[in-house]
């Protein structure tokens, strides 16, 4: 895949001008991140400002602040340093670092091991009030008030996955998990990961996995997707976030990250749900006979 140049003016003599062909971005087969350098930028879900994902060594994402800062200026348990397209919690040596967008984040509460960066953090939070001004922004709902009964959700917002027996929470609802890969014109595509001719997964109970000597759970049982009926390599491309097509082939980049997170029974707890979904029944042809009958 490569990226055609505007042909240039001939020479003062009509000589045609070389122009060398630009190399597009590839990602190397032994490389731990599929992610081009050009498209792991993102927006954070809780306030709405820019950020750039990194892969850890042990390929786990984080989330990091998209512009360099002097040394001077950061903790030293806050520096954090991008080696070969790998983030490394630590300083390089340099006066320079990057640091977690995590420290910065005006809807997270400011750490008290960071008062150095409350000015940064304040114009990330009049940013943040100028993206919903604007309509650019929608903050996520407030929690519930806590003395109302909770209602149990018939669409989950964030639903639980089971993917080779290991369960991670989504981002999004199933049928709006949408694939990563890059297209030939070089956008994100636009197919869902749930497609209309692949076999999906399926709504179950199943008790909650604590670990020995946790605190009680919301719940002894919850609603999860189980993708164990589908073949190993269909659950390999719902965890790479790929849609069939894409699947196939190994050349497309990815353009964003997998909105996969390990599930915790604790830190997640807001997202157990003890009973299944209301799905909506799709209308057959016996449907379609019964309203010409009754028409």
């Amino acid at each position: 895949m490569r990226s055609t140049p505007p042909p240039a003016a001939p020479r003062w003599d009509g000589s045609p001008v070389h122009v060398p062909a630009r190399r597009s971005l590839c990602v190397d087969p032994g490389s731990v991140s599929r992610l081009l350098r050009c498209g792991q930028s993102d927006r954070c879900r809780d306030c709405g400002n820019r950020i750039e994902w990194y892969h850890r060594s042990r390929q786990r994402p984080v989330r990091l602040h998209p512009r360099e800062l002097p040394v001077t200026a950061v903790p030293t348990a806050c520096r954090w340093h991008i080696s070969s397209g790998i983030a490394h919690p630590a300083g390089d040596g340099t006066r320079w670092c990057r640091l977690p967008h995590a420290v910065l984040c005006p809807a997270q509460q400011a750490p008290a091991e960071a008062p150095e960066l409350a000015g940064l953090r304040r114009l990330l939070a009049v940013n943040t009030r100028r993206l919903i001004d604007a309509g650019a922004f929608t903050p996520p709902s407030a929690p519930a008030d806590s003395t109302a009964p909770a209602v149990p959700d018939c669409r989950p917002a964030r639903p639980i996955v089971q993917i080779l027996y290991v369960r991670y929470l989504a981002a999004r609802p199933v049928d709006e998990i949408r694939c990563i890969a890059q297209t030939r014109r070089r956008h994100r595509c636009t197919s869902p990961v749930l497609a209309a001719e692949a076999r999906g997964g399926r709504w179950t109970l199943m008790p909650v996995a604590a670990e020995v000597g946790q605190l009680a759970l919301p719940a002894e049982a919850m609603a999860v997707y189980n993708l164990a009926a589908l073949s190993c390599a269909e659950q390999l491309r719902w965890r790479s976030q790929r849609c069939p097509q894409h699947a196939a082939t190994t050349t497309a980049a990815d353009l964003a990250m997998a909105d996969w997170e390990r599930f915790d029974p604790l830190l997640h707890s807001e997202h157990i749900h003890a009973r299944l979904p209301t799905l909506r029944r799709r209308g057959g042809p016996a449907d379609h006979s019964r309203r010409g009958m009754r028409a």
